[in-house]
């Protein structure tokens, strides 16, 4: 199904949640989506990470199509041409990459379809801006931090950023990385804990994806 790469867009904005995750078995795969969708989570990432990422993920697109027609699945760590091309082919919604890749962008103008590559230098996101991106992924957050977005968000204004690697679920980080100047924040193992999936405690999974929407509605209200 195709869908509107404006629609794709604006879901990341206005959620302002990315929850991103991989794993090797296909029940747990579908079970941390479910209680995402579970928590109004609208808009998830599935990383590229492992062995069965491409039968994990058709199961996910499939569970998707018959139960939570409104969920948006982006591809996570897309590295070339030919991995855009499979995941596209695939039925992916968007594709996220840990760095701006030429090849990668092309395939996802050709597919009409969102790319949000990877940037940790105002070089690098020039580059994915002049290339026709309007929406970066600024990674490692963590070593970056919030006050480089400060430093960098009056050289993008018209530019939409979000964040991975380094964001917390509580209310005093999410809220410096959105007073810096981010749209959305990307959470993995600090919301799908190793606990939550070891114990598949699923429910636990769905009132902190809650909890954090939650913190980031507050957030907004205040209009920073």
């Amino acid at each position: 199904m195709m869908r509107d790469k404006k629609v794709i867009y604006n879901r990341i904005k206005s959620e302002g949640l990315l929850p991103l995750f991989y794993h090797d078995d296909t029940e747990v795969c579908i079970a941390v989506t479910n209680a995402l969708f579970k928590a109004d989570v609208s808009i998830i990432e599935f990383t590229n990470r492992g062995e069965n990422a491409i039968k994990n993920l058709q199961a996910i697109i499939k569970e998707r199509d018959s139960s939570m027609p409104e969920l948006l699945i982006g591809v996570g760590t897309v590295i070339n041409a030919d991995e855009a091309r499979l995941f596209i082919e695939l039925g992916a919604d968007f594709l996220v990459s840990p760095f701006f890749d030429e090849t990668v962008n092309t395939a996802a103008v050709k597919a009409k379809i969102p790319y949000l590559p990877g940037c940790m230098t105002p070089r690098e996101i020039h580059l994915a801006v002049a290339a026709g991106c309007t929406t970066i992924k600024l990674f490692p957050g963590n070593v970056l931090g919030p006050a480089f977005v400060e430093a960098i968000r009056p050289l993008f204004n018209d530019i939409d950023f979000i964040v991975t690697g380094g964001v917390e679920t509580n209310k005093e980080n999410i809220t410096s990385w959105f007073k810096s100047g981010v749209s959305a924040v990307g959470l993995g193992s600090k919301l799908i804990t190793k606990n939550i999936i070891t114990n598949k405690d699923f429910n636990s999974l769905t009132e902190t994806a809650i909890s954090v929407k939650t913190v980031i509605n507050q957030i907004r209200d205040i209009n920073y």
